[in-house]
């Protein structure tokens, strides 16, 4: 198998950060600098950044609900609580989009590096359901400006036409297809509306049941399969877990 194929289905990062980390000079394979399309196979020892990727284990995808207060990234050393102090899994995993500190709700958990980048790329367009509380009334007109596509000045782009329907009198439903940072509450302040409260509870088909904060749960085979099916991905059997930035 190609390094950077090797290192993406061990959770280390998609195969493009690989080929990054292999740049760099960040990989070692049997002591010696890896190489741009270096093949690898079971009987290799393979470093990232000093930390030796792990055996070989089965893909793992975890839905878990990150409750308020807590921060999706490792590499916030402000942080007072992330997310691997609540996921007590033996197998490391990384997000598949991040939610904010402030924010809560659905986060999709693995050890499959090109799984996670597939379901984050905007290009994808694969749906992300969120419930979003706002600080006034909500209006016709928002829902218009909002289901057509805003412009964010401090972006200089336009989102992408959403589904958004008003769940009751301050809340809005709406289903997003691009990664924005922060886009609900760019879109929300550009329409003249600040978000109280927002609540992620469906990625693709996975929905949040009914998980409460804090705990997860692990996804069935059918489900995994739909994943992998809907990205685009053909599953290997046998994947790999390993050390790597921003796991858990």
């Amino acid at each position: 198998m190609r390094l950077n194929k090797y290192l993406a289905h061990c959770g280390v990062c998609s195969r493009r950060d690989a080929d990054k980390l292999i740049d760099k000079g960040a990989v070692l394979v049997n002591g010696r600098q890896a190489t741009p399309g270096q093949l690898v196979g079971d009987g290799d020892e393979v470093l990232v950044s000093g930390r030796r990727v792990q055996n070989r284990q089965e893909t793992v995808v975890l839905a878990f609900y990150k409750p308020l207060g807590v921060t999706c990234t490792e590499r916030d050393s402000h942080a007072e609580r992330i997310v691997s102090d609540l996921v007590d899994y033996p197998v490391r995993v990384t997000y598949a989009g991040r939610l904010d500190k402030d924010s809560e709700g659905l986060l999709l958990l693995s050890n499959d590096g090109d799984l996670i980048q597939a379901m984050m790329k905007g290009a994808n367009r694969h749906e992300k359901e969120y419930l979003v509380r706002v600080n006034k009334e909500i209006t016709p007109e928002l829902l218009r400006d909002m289901s057509g596509g805003v412009y964010l000045e401090e972006l200089g782009i336009t989102t992408r036409e959403c589904k958004v329907e008003q769940e009751s009198r301050f809340v809005l439903r709406m289903v997003l297809t691009q990664g924005v940072n922060r886009q609900i509450k760019r879109m929300c302040r550009a329409c003249g509306y600040h978000v109280r409260t927002l609540k992620r509870v469906r990625v693709m088909h996975v929905t949040l049941g009914d998980l409460k904060p804090g705990e997860y749960r692990e996804l069935s085979a059918k489900d995994v399969e739909r994943l992998y099916r809907d990205c685009g991905l053909r599953r290997e059997q046998g994947t790999v877990g390993a050390a790597g930035s921003d796991q858990i």
